[in-house]
């Protein structure tokens, strides 16, 4: 639904028990107990008709009799009695409600309608908020809030919990308090009927007292509200995921490789990935990955150094990191050089850096000042062992304060027990990411790196039009070529193109292929052999077999006539011998394309039922998956995101070369895989496809085979995938002052010249627009303002090209819808030195068409009342304009529909 009314699930000022009770171990009285010893700093109202006190409270009847609306209401009572108790508390005004009771979706009312949905219904009209049914309940430390049945709280702190297994809830919540991980909210979400990730994620987002968000996720089932609110959360907080069900389950009706090996979990991970999280694999690594995050300072690199007292633990901290695909730094000569001049001369001489078991804390501190400057290393691990020699709590408090104040990261690895708790206890009062062994440290750091790559992706906007290749223009593909065979399909009722028709829409979005022709006889096919040229392939055509080397069907190298007539009569005898429920449709016929140092590797598409379509690549050939070598990546695809899925791929290595064999073309992978991501964006009908296998070496890429499955769409272009495209569709060039202005929205690559927009503004037109005096952007607000996600938030930018034929900013407008797309805000401003020359009205004219095309009821903001230019613009927009009730601004407000 939308963040409306959260604010009185986690701030509530007073708290309704319905249900509540004085049975031993029931769920009311678990709850009115827990709310009393969390010491709630509200009210606290018990109602059930059976009593008339409850632990010294009094007891009501029901919500009707309530002295006064709660904020939120508790609710633990049977299935069949919860629809009326919503009802009653929306109707007295209540704007949140916990449902504890399970079982909602399987009961029915007399009218056959599920009890979960009849709650729904009776909460829809008064906007009245649903945490669960069949959850735990939800904890606010700070202000004594433990609206749950749990059998212990849970201590304060800056970490939000979201789960949706109840059983987790409570095992975590224990094991957190006996390590003392404290939490500024805990959240079961039970079976989200109302409130799920999306909104949970929405609201942590802005929330100041939530430092970092943890969820535990079973299901999604909104991908595009998922990943538009988890691309705004991890922008501001890091966001890690445990996601259960690991065990990847092959799409069932899936008759392609892609389809086969485009488990859920995969696509699970590449959602994650995508949106800017981080996924762990337990609990424990949940907690640890906050602990390192919240203290890392901005990663630039993966190269890491490791410094040792003692080289048993320089080698397993070293293998781990090799293990785990890291990086070791390379010590540059420099380096080198002022470690030979402070070390002893038995010191490793190189990485791992082994400054001997005798080390004291200032040979610590020498060496590390040195690591700290060199250009080839991007993070130091720090590792010691106790020694007799040298108390490690001395050596603690001569390098805590330099890894405190050090811009690169320092993590530490402190081995034993007792003789280095205090040590480890002043690094982690510093701020220092600390842990009990080299393998820990390393998991440590590769989290980083995982999250910096992850932050990576989530700054990449593809735009929803093929891209251009690094060098030369942009490829226009043949799209209605490419519909009109989809269309002919459709007609025929044939779902499985044949494999000359898929080639024609591969061709027709610059996909090189192999020259294949259909030949319906046996003589047919030699006669094509013999047009084609030989030597030639030959391919059994049958709508009932997906992979034709399982009957046979695919013979290579035939050179003559006679070769192809005995390839074709034998393949027609083994399919009707293997396959006697197949049909025949013929045979395929295509030129033999000899690459004998190409590589094969298989690219698809598939279509997941809750992300939509997802793009496969991965090692290729008739063992694709015996061989298991492929990586997802959630559409639409730039090129920076196209090589990232080629990088998590094994076979990556080989595609860069070795030995004496060349590079592969990574640039026309990257460019095949772009091209699908546009395919499948412009015909919503392609629901499959498999290039398999797709040869590649220095000269480029070709498709050798292809498969196609389409089936009529239920949805418009991209309007499936999970995330929205760059809209290049919106670009627009005007005429302003006399020359021309491109109107368009908002990238992550306008950062530095939006950074020169904010600079070149008047300190006053600042306070206009955000109604306090700013001096500078921070790096934060500069990737918030520029890295917007296009489905609920847009911001158009007016560019003006300088006489040096380069670019800059001269005005900008914004709007910021709420997920049910009711209300926008927005906010408009122009550079000072072009103020009153009609760019404002410009842009606020491109955004209000915007907000009115998709579907926008009103478009509201707010400026202070001497703000004569923008409330004149207003008004003669259409604007009306009130005073806000409760503050001395002035309300802009205009009906779209």
């Amino acid at each position: 639904m939308s963040i409306r009314n959260l604010q009185s699930l986690f701030q509530p000022k007073s708290v309704a028990v319905i249900g509540a009770s004085e049975k031993p171990h029931s769920v009311g009285a678990t709850v009115l107990r827990n709310l009393i010893e969390a010491r709630f700093q509200g009210e606290i109202f018990p109602v059930n008709p059976k009593y008339d006190r409850l632990e010294g409270y009094e007891v009501y009847r029901d919500a009707a009799h309530l002295p006064t609306v709660p904020d939120l209401a508790v609710i633990c009572t049977p299935p069949d009695t919860i629809p009326a108790i919503i009802r009653q508390l929306g109707e007295r005004g209540t704007k949140a409600a916990v449902v504890l009771t399970a079982g909602l979706g399987n009961v029915r009312d007399p009218h056959g309608v599920t009890i979960k949905q009849a709650m729904l219904d009776a909460a829809r009209p008064h906007l009245l908020r649903i945490l669960g049914p069949n959850c735990v309940g939800l904890l606010v430390p700070d202000i004594g809030l433990n609206a749950s049945f749990a059998h212990t709280g849970a201590l304060p702190g800056k970490i939000t919990f979201v789960s949706q297994s109840g059983a987790l809830v409570t095992g975590v919540l224990d094991w957190a308090k006996t390590r003392g991980i404290g939490f500024s909210k805990f959240i079961s979400l039970g079976d989200s009927a109302d409130i799920d990730f999306g909104d949970l994620l929405d609201y942590l987002a802005s929330d100041v007292d939530t430092h970092s968000i943890l969820l535990y996720i079973e299901d999604v089932r909104e991908a595009r509200k998922f990943m538009s609110a988890a691309r705004a959360a991890a922008r501001s907080k890091p966001v890690i995921v445990v996601k259960s069900g690991r065990v990847a389950e092959g799409a069932k009706a899936a008759s392609s490789h892609t389809g086969a090996l485009a488990g859920s979990d995969d696509v699970y991970d590449a959602a994650i990935r995508r949106a800017g999280m981080l996924r762990v694999l337990g609990t424990e690594d949940l907690f640890d990955a906050v602990e390192t995050l919240a203290r890392a300072k901005p990663l630039f690199g993966e190269r890491l150094t490791i410094v040792t007292n003692g080289g048993g633990p320089g080698v397993l901290a070293t293998d781990a990191l090799i293990a785990e695909g890291g990086k070791l730094a390379e010590l540059s000569a420099d380096t080198m050089h002022k470690l030979n001049e402070i070390l002893p001369p038995t010191w490793s001489h190189g990485n791992p850096v082994d400054i001997i078991g005798d080390a004291t804390g200032e040979r610590y501190r020498q060496a590390m000042e040195v690591l700290l400057k060199d250009p080839k290393s991007d993070a130091i691990l720090f590792i010691h062992a106790p020694t007799a020699i040298v108390p490690s709590a001395d050596i603690a408090k001569t390098v805590a304060p330099l890894a405190k104040d050090a811009a690169r990261n320092i993590i530490s690895c402190w081995l034993g027990g007792d003789s280095v708790a205090q040590a480890r206890r002043l690094f982690s009062e510093s701020g220092i990411p600390t842990f009990d062994t080299p393998e820990e440290a390393v998991g440590g750091f590769m989290q980083m790196v995982q999250y910096r790559r992850n932050q990576d992706l989530l700054m990449q906007v593809p735009p929803s039009a093929c891209a251009a290749a690094p060098a030369g223009p942009a490829f226009v593909p043949d799209r209605e070529a490419a519909r009109a065979v989809v269309r002919r399909a459709l007609e025929l009722n044939r779902p499985e193109l044949s494999e000359p028709d898929a080639k024609r829409i591969l061709a027709a979005y610059g996909i090189p292929v192999v020259r294949t022709e259909i030949a319906d006889r046996v003589e047919a096919a030699v006669m094509l052999a013999q047009q084609i040229g030989f030597p030639v392939a030959l391919k059994v055509l049958s709508p009932e077999v997906s992979h034709k080397t399982e009957v046979g069907g695919v013979v290579l190298d035939l050179e003559s006539p006679e070769a192809v007539r005995s390839a074709a009569i034998a393949m027609q005898k083994r399919l009707h011998e293997i396959r006697p429920d197949a049909t025949l449709h013929g045979f395929s016929v295509q030129s033999m394309e000899r690459r004998p140092r190409a590589h094969e590797l298989i690219v698809g598409v598939s279509t997941d039922p809750v992300f939509g379509p997802v793009i496969l690549f991965g090692q290729g050939g008739i063992s694709v998956e015996v061989t298991a070598d492929h990586a997802l990546a959630l559409p639409p695809l730039n090129m920076v995101l196209a090589r990232d899925v080629i990088s998590r791929t094994r076979i990556s290595k080989l595609l860069a070369g070795y030995r004496n064999r060349p590079p592969a073309d990574i640039d026309g992978i990257c460019r095949t895989l772009i091209n699908l991501s546009t395919m499948i964006a412009d015909i919503p009908e392609i629901i499959e496809l498999d290039i398999n296998p797709l040869l590649t070496d220095e000269n480029g890429v070709i498709a050798l085979d292809a498969r196609m499955r389409v089936t009529p769409a239920e949805v418009e272009g991209a309007a499936r995938f999970a995330i929205r495209p760059y809209p290049d569709a919106l670009e627009e060039t005007v005429s302003w002052q006399g020359s021309d202005l491109l109107i368009r929205p908002i990238k992550p690559e306008d950062a530095p010249q939006h950074l020169a927009f904010f600079n070149a503004l008047d300190p006053e037109d600042v306070r206009y627009r955000i109604f306090t005096r700013l001096r500078e952007l921070q790096p934060s607000q500069l990737a918030r303002l520029t890295q917007i996600d296009y489905d609920r938030e847009m911001a158009f930018i007016a560019i003006r090209q300088r006489e040096d034929g380069t670019s800059e900013t001269v005005g900008v407008a914004r709007a910021i819808s709420d997920p049910d797309n009711i209300t926008a805000e927005f906010a408009v401003i122009v550079r000072s030195d072009v103020k009153g020359q009609g760019l404002g009205r410009i842009l606020m004219q491109k955004l209000i068409g915007y907000c009115r095309s998709r579907g926008t009821q009103e478009l509201v903001g707010e400026a202070l009342p001497n703000n004569k230019r923008v409330l004149n613009m207003s008004t003669a927009l259409g604007f009306q304009l009130s005073r806000a009730p409760h503050d001395e601004t002035m309300l802009m407000r205009l009906r779209l529909q």
